[in-house]
């Protein structure tokens, strides 16, 4: 009998503390098989096993990580030959080192390679041993402003589908003030355009606000490159879904993340969600913030 059945296999990996317990119970509430902290040389077994068990366990996440000690040595070789024959995608997790330092001394745990150094000796040494496996990765999730619920929601997002949804989209608003998003693919500077902040009945109000958005985008070049960028992207979400990219985050800034950026996110969120084969989702990272 022909075996049908499309199986996915995720190996979810990353910084300690960034999350990886999370993602996994995740993962399993969404009917994936997770396996935790499996040596890289069990990969191929575990995928052989996957193969030879019809439909029990069409989607397999394996964790992989430091805490395999000197076996973790090998994870980029183990992942590339993985996928000369099978469909892998490597889920990276990371967060900034200040939220990694709160994270562990919260929960009053050494990191699994400080040693006789400090937290930060630990994750300093951590993200040199990762470097290589995150420039392998297929999706790079920054948790650092995600609690256990809206990192759970995200995974969701990612992988909870039980159809293959094409490509997910999040347009995310931000103030630059506040930072660049980590986990952004590609981010677009807003600034160009008038500041609302500076007309007074405008300013309390948000780009959610019909004022403020009709304000934004009359302006002189706002419409043009809304046009412009949505042409621009088509082929670069062609390009992503021939190389199995899923998710996609693009990033939209300006000073605050208030007015311009929000507003433009939305209208050009708008006008994806007309395109065939993209979910899209609009966020605002930075509204309210101020």
């Amino acid at each position: 009998m022909s075996d049908n059945v499309t199986r996915e296999m995720l190996i979810v990996t990353g910084m300690s503390g960034a999350g990886r317990s999370t993602v996994a119970n995740a993962l399993e509430d969404l009917g994936w098989y997770v396996v935790d902290n499996l040596p890289p040389q069990m990969l191929r077994p575990l995928v052989d096993l996957s193969e030879h068990t019809g439909n029990a366990i069409p989607k397999v996440a394996a964790v992989v990580d430091v805490r395999g000690g000197k076996l973790f040595a090998d994870v980029q070789e183990a992942v590339e030959s993985l996928r000369l024959n099978a469909s892998v995608r490597v889920v990276f997790l990371d967060a900034s080192d200040s939220v990694l330092v709160r994270r562990f001394e919260q929960v009053r745990r050494p990191h699994p390679l400080q040693g006789d150094g400090t937290l930060l000796d630990g994750i300093v040494e951590e993200r040199n041993r990762m470097s290589g496996l995150r420039s392998q990765s297929d999706v790079v999730i920054d948790t650092s402003d995600l609690n256990i619920h809206q990192l759970a929601v995200v995974v969701g997002e990612h992988f909870g589908g039980d159809t293959d949804p094409g490509l997910r989209l999040t347009l995310l608003s931000f103030g630059f003030k506040y930072g660049l998003p980590a986990d952004a693919d590609m981010v677009a500077d807003m600034r160009f355009l008038p500041n609302p902040y500076w007309v007074p009945e405008l300013a309390p109000q948000t780009g959610l606000d019909e004022e403020v958005r009709d304000y934004v985008l009359s302006q002189p070049g706002a419409e043009e490159f809304v046009d412009g960028y949505e042409s621009a992207l088509t082929p670069v979400f062609a390009g992503y879904r021939r190389e199995n990219k899923r998710h996609a985050t693009i990033a939209l800034g300006c000073t605050g993340g208030k007015h311009r950026s929000v507003a433009v996110a939305e209208e050009l969120g708008r006008r994806l969600r007309e395109l065939p084969g993209l979910t899209v989702s609009v966020k605002h990272r930075d509204l309210g913030r101020e």
